[in-house]
C-alpha cells in the first residue's frame, strides 16, 4: 500500500502539520492515537464494540499500517481497548460520551453515523476577520483579533438540515482553511493536528432565518429555526470554536437527561 508521504517524516524537528506559534513536532502515531480517544470518548465506538480493521483506519487517516498499530497500542494502554490474536481491537469504555450526552453534541458527524444516517458537509465560505465583542468573549482573546468564521451547510444523508457558522481563532481556523470545501469531519482532523474538542458549554433558542439560511435550506426568509450557540474547548480549558446552528424546524430535537451528571442529547424529529 502506498503511504502518505507525510508518514515517513521523522519525529523530530519541525512539524510543518502544527499549528501557527508552535515549534514542536508531535509524532504522527500520537495524532492518530487522539483522533481515535476522541471517537471512543464520543461514543463513535460503544463499549464492547470493534474497532474498524487496520487498514481501514490506515485509510482514513493516510497513515501507514505500523502507524496504526502505534496509535493503537497507545490505547491499549491508556485501557481503552483490548485485543485477541486474531480478533479486532475492542473497546473496553467509552468514557464521558459513550451514553450520548454533551460530547454527542460536539460532533454532527458521530451523532449522524449513529443513527445509521450519512453526514455531509460544504464549506460556502471560510473567511478571515477581526474578532468582534461576542467573539472575543466567547473565544477569551482581544477584540480586534484575527480569527476565521465559516459558513458551511450539513445534510443528512443528502437532505439539508442545518447552517453552521463557526468562529476560529486564527491558529485553529488555518487548520480548518486549509481543508477541503467537502471535509465531512472538522473534528476529526483537526484531532489529527493535536486540537481536542473535549467541553462544551450549550444555549439554545429560536432564530429568524436570514438570507443565507433561506437559501441554503430551503426556507422563507424569517422563518423560525432552531438554534445551537456552542463554545467548545481542549483539554486545558481554552475556547478552540464558537459556534452558531441553526435547524430545520421538524429535523431535530434536542433532549435532556438529569442525573447526578445531566446530559443533554440531540435526535432526530419524528
Amino acid at each position: 500500500m502506498n503511504e502518505a508521504p507525510r508518514d515517513t517524516d521523522t519525529d523530530t524537528g519541525t512539524d510543518p502539520g502544527a499549528a501557527p506559534g508552535t515549534g514542536r513536532r508531535t509524532p504522527l502515531y500520537l495524532k492518530v492515537a487522539a483522533a481515535l480517544r476522541t471517537a471512543i470518548t464520543a461514543g463513535e465506538y460503544g463499549s464492547g464494540a470493534r474497532l474498524p480493521a487496520e487498514d481501514e483506519l490506515a485509510r482514513r487517516y493516510g497513515v501507514s499500517r505500523g502507524t496504526v498499530r502505534q496509535a493503537l497500542a497507545a490505547l491499549r494502554t491508556d485501557g481503552l481497548i483490548t485485543s485477541r490474536r486474531g480478533t479486532r481491537r475492542v473497546v473496553l469504555g467509552g468514557g464521558p460520551g459513550k451514553s450520548g450526552g454533551v460530547a454527542e453534541l460536539r460532533s454532527f458527524t458521530r451523532w449522524a453515523r449513529s443513527l445509521g444516517e450519512e453526514p455531509g458537509g460544504r464549506t460556502v465560505s471560510v473567511e478571515q476577520g477581526e474578532a468582534d465583542a461576542e467573539e472575543a468573549e466567547q473565544l477569551r482573546i482581544d477584540v480586534g483579533a484575527p480569527v476565521r468564521r465559516v459558513l458551511r451547510l450539513r445534510t443528512l444523508s443528502g437532505a439539508p438540515v442545518m447552517v453552521e457558522r463557526t468562529t476560529y481563532p486564527e491558529a485553529v481556523g488555518a487548520l480548518v482553511a486549509a481543508m477541503p470545501l467537502d471535509t465531512v469531519s472538522y473534528s476529526d482532523q483537526l484531532a489529527v493536528h493535536g486540537v481536542l474538542f473535549t467541553d462544551a458549554h450549550h444555549v439554545i433558542d429560536i432564530a429568524a432565518a436570514d438570507g443565507d439560511d433561506a437559501e441554503l435550506l430551503g426556507c422563507p426568509v424569517g422563518a423560525a429555526l432552531l438554534r445551537e450557540r456552542r463554545r467548545a474547548t481542549d483539554p486545558a480549558g481554552i475556547p478552540v470554536e464558537w459556534s452558531q446552528d441553526r435547524y430545520l424546524p421538524g429535523t431535530v430535537a434536542f433532549t435532556v437527561h438529569t442525573t447526578a451528571a445531566s446530559a443533554l442529547g440531540r435526535r432526530l424529529s419524528s
